[in-house]
């Protein structure tokens, strides 16, 4: 088993702060500076599960971009980068509050350049599954990167998987559904799911199923439901107390990701999936 995935790769500077901002004004915080980027997010967390990953991504020529490699390395994560000679480095700042949810001022740099030429059939090979996050899709200049992406896996046989990844970014849901026709699984959560069919109930799913093959919706607190031909699987949310939201949903479709491909049955597949989300919420940052 081996993973391609598409996304980005950046750097976050998480602050949390415990009482509101003040405009115009100090409000104290912590701060720390952390990988990030959605594509990233998941690689890290596919390697954490001992599944063969490559990163491909965009990066500038700057420490920032030097960093992150070294950081994926390490950790077993291959590179696929291209190096942007113009483009700073994806940059993200993440503010945390009091109960652990984040919003996110992100600058996505050389990742808003990534291109259907960035996408060399030697990033696919020996690999089984590519996992795309839309973030890619849902920026015009990355988007035709993103559908190079997905035709280059299926015409190496490969299975797919999307991540709608931001519902507020989902302003035409029918040309994000035929952009990912024909992928094997979509991971949208709850206000994805919303922007895509107009309902909160993970069953409203089956809408999706003339488009993608499954659909595994993960809704926070109330667990993560699994739906196919067959009907719909859900499994309740793994305990833990939420520090920091930020990248749940990439650890989410780490675990969902690596238990599909070696098989599991679909409860399984789900219970990794809020398993590594649990882990992801319970600490500061977005990465193993």
């Amino acid at each position: 088993m081996n993973v391609v995935v598409v996304g980005d790769a950046g750097l976050d500077v998480v602050a949390r702060h415990q009482h509101a901002i003040v405009p115009g004004g100090d409000s104290r915080a912590k701060i720390r500076l952390a990988g990030g980027g959605a594509g990233a997010n998941t690689a890290l967390w596919l390697a954490t599960l001992d599944t063969a990953t490559t990163l491909l991504a965009r990066v500038g020529d700057d420490a920032g971009g030097r960093l992150i490699r070294a950081e994926l390395e390490s950790a077993g994560v291959r590179c696929a980068f291209v190096v942007d000679p113009e483009a700073p480095t994806c940059c993200v700042v993440v503010l945390v509050d009091h109960e652990g949810q984040r919003s996110m001022l992100p600058d996505r740099g050389a990742n808003a350049r990534f291109c259907a030429e960035d996408v060399a059939a030697t990033s696919l090979e020996g690999a089984t599954h590519l996992h795309l996050s839309g973030y890619v899709l849902l920026d015009p200049s990355s988007r035709p990167g993103g559908l190079a992406a997905l035709a280059a896996a299926r015409e190496a046989g490969l299975t797919t998987s999307v991540d709608p990844q931001a519902a507020a970014l989902l302003t035409d849901p029918q040309a994000f559904l035929d952009d990912v026709r024909g992928v094997d699984l979509l991971l949208p959560n709850t206000d994805e799911l919303i922007a895509l069919t107009g309902s909160a109930d993970p069953a409203a799913a089956a809408e999706l199923l003339d488009v993608v093959g499954a659909v595994a919706v993960t809704a926070g607190l109330d667990g993560a439901s699994w739906v196919d031909a067959d009907g719909v699987v859900s499994v309740p949310a793994d305990e833990a107390e939420c520090v920091d939201s930020t990248g749940a949903g990439d650890a989410f479709n780490a675990g969902v990701l690596s238990a599909w491909l070696r098989g599991e049955s679909t409860k399984d597949v789900l219970a990794a999936g809020v398993r590594l989300g649990a882990r992801a919420v319970s600490r500061v940052g977005a990465q193993p």
